[in-house]
């Protein structure tokens, strides 16, 4: 249901301004056992009452886009969106983790439309670059190599953060070189239009 969703606002987003900002989008459920898990961990029973109050991601959908404006660009989308409740949102590009992480979280409540009422589930929604989903990848990788009671070492801590932040340069890089490759493209066009004038 969200990915439609998702899907289709995409859709209209590439028909108003005529591309298509995301690379590709993906989606899980989590599983019994890792909704069991978490609520173990957080120190509650496997009860109904339970998962909706603490879990916040039974839905997860991660959106990768091309640019870093491409990801304001989806979350003002998701914003607007008739259908999704926003309970949440935390820039994580203004603001990184600790660890370095950087991405857009926004937490939703999902109509469920049944015969006589609606219901909501609370999902995720993860916007990031494509830059940004390479890093968060290896440092997810990272850190199940340490187990709970293991810290991971402060040098390859260190080096998770400044691998990071060269992320974060590159992504507003090509972004900027992607502004230089628009701006000829539109002066190409003006130049054009004025020979046909």
């Amino acid at each position: 249901m969200l990915e439609t969703e998702i899907n289709i606002l995409v859709d209209e987003f590439v028909f108003n301004h005529g591309y298509n900002p995301v690379e590709h989008i993906k989606s899980r459920i989590k599983s019994e056992k890792s909704i069991k898990n978490k609520l173990k961990d957080k120190g509650y029973d496997y009860t109904l009452a339970n998962i909706k109050k603490y879990i916040h991601d039974v839905v997860g959908i991660r959106i990768v886009v091309s640019f870093l404006s491409d990801v304001y660009d989806i979350v003002s989308v998701l914003k607007n969106s008739q259908d999704l409740i926003i309970v949440k949102q935390q820039d994580y590009i203004k603001e990184p983790k600790d660890t370095g992480y950087i991405s857009y979280h926004l937490n939703v409540l999902i109509p469920i439309y049944l015969n006589n009422k609606t219901e909501y589930v609370e999902g995720e929604i993860q916007i990031r670059t494509i830059a940004m989903d390479f890093w968060a990848s290896l440092d997810h990788k990272i850190e199940y190599k340490f187990s709970d009671t293991e810290k991971i070492p402060l040098e390859v801590y260190d080096k998770m953060y400044e691998n990071s932040l060269i992320i974060k340069e590159l992504d507003k890089k090509m972004m900027h070189l992607n502004e230089t490759v628009n701006k000829y493209e539109n002066d190409k066009k003006t130049k054009n239009q004025g020979k046909y004038e």
